[in-house]
């Protein structure tokens, strides 16, 4: 099992940065894909950005240019750096993390972490 710990959520005024991360510990093998997910309240949950081992990358079209996400593999962390914050940015934003073990991909979701844009 893959345990994932968020952090560094809370309360940002529009126009604003924030950083969030995610910490995986536990039975970690070869980690695929790391990526940040949200949901806001009544929507469905969307992807944000995804970042693959190699290193590319792949954003949400309204994060675009505002949002990067980058990952430490020797510590097992992914970030995501939000710049310019609008008040539709408020959501909780999840971990999700991708491992195969032999050909078997599993699927890891951490418990989520709130992020408000408001004034």
């Amino acid at each position: 099992q893959v345990q994932l710990v968020e952090s560094g959520g809370g309360l940002v005024q529009p126009g604003g940065s924030l950083r969030i991360s995610c910490a995986a510990s536990g039975s970690i093998f070869s980690i695929n894909t790391m990526a940040w997910y949200r949901q806001a309240p009544g929507k469905q949950r969307e992807l944000v950005a995804a970042q693959l081992s190699g290193g590319s990358t792949n954003y949400a079209d309204s994060v675009k240019g505002r949002f990067t996400i980058s990952r430490d593999d020797k510590k097992n962390v992914v970030y995501l750096q939000m710049n310019s914050l609008k008040p539709e940015d408020t959501a909780v934003y999840y971990c999700k993390v991708d491992q195969f073990v032999g050909l078997r991909r599993d699927t890891y979701w951490g418990q989520g972490t709130q992020v408000t844009v408001s004034s």
